[in-house]
């Protein structure tokens, strides 16, 4: 069984990589952040904030994931929320859930069972999963870019286009959650052994069979 950890920022291309690479190798593949997003959906919808409850709603949540790249979907206590956790109310406040570290323990574990439950292979997706989640990982990757890239990437994908007023809306959902999460998580910078690569200049193609060929070489 291959584990392949996907770390990086917001806007770097994580999940289009990670669900690509997943597809063509025949392996599952996890987004991580999708299950902090879940977490923090429900705290806002309860509107829990102090880290004792949300701590107590992550351990009472029946949270579901799929593993599939190609039928991806996210549940919680029976609720599909696929959609709701990609809006920028959640976007906002994933720190309520990211940044309790008993929350975050909570939800490593579920992760690395899916990982340890993996068939094939796995290419799991997110932040500290070089160093934290899957430290032991066959491929370790840290996938970066420059600030105005990834800016204007998730502006496209949020707004429909990186024009000026879609820049200045999604500027801080981009630098300022980083800024907020590498208080908790280091994903900015790479660990000894992980290597890195800066999708600012290359397409998407290419940023795919650099992953694969490192997976080739892996094996």
């Amino acid at each position: 069984m291959s584990v392949v950890a996907i770390d990086g920022p917001s806007g770097v291309g994580k999940s289009s990589t990670a669900k690509e690479v997943a597809r063509r190798l025949g392996y599952q593949y996890l987004d991580t952040g999708a299950m902090y997003r879940a977490m923090a959906w429900l705290c806002l919808n309860r509107g829990v904030t102090d880290p004792v409850d949300v701590l107590e709603q992550v351990r009472g949540a029946d949270l579901e994931i799929s593993l599939s790249p190609d039928e991806f979907f996210v549940s919680v206590d029976d609720i599909d929320v696929t959609e709701e956790i990609r809006g920028e109310e959640v976007s906002a406040n994933v720190q309520t859930v990211s940044g309790v570290i008993d929350a975050r323990e909570e939800l490593i574990e579920m992760q690395r069972a899916y990982i340890t439950a993996a068939p094939e292979g796995i290419v799991v997706e997110g932040r500290d999963i070089t160093t934290v989640v899957a430290p032991d990982a066959d491929v370790r990757l840290l996938m970066t870019a420059r600030d105005e890239v990834r800016v204007a990437r998730r502006a496209k994908e949020v707004h429909g286009n990186a024009d000026a007023e879609a820049i200045a809306a999604t500027q801080d959902l981009v630098t300022g959650r980083d800024a907020k999460d590498s208080a908790t998580t280091s994903f900015l910078e790479a660990a000894d052994g992980v290597f890195t690569l800066d999708t600012s200049d290359i397409d998407f193609d290419q940023v795919v069979e650099t992953v694969l060929q490192l997976v080739k070489d892996s094996q």
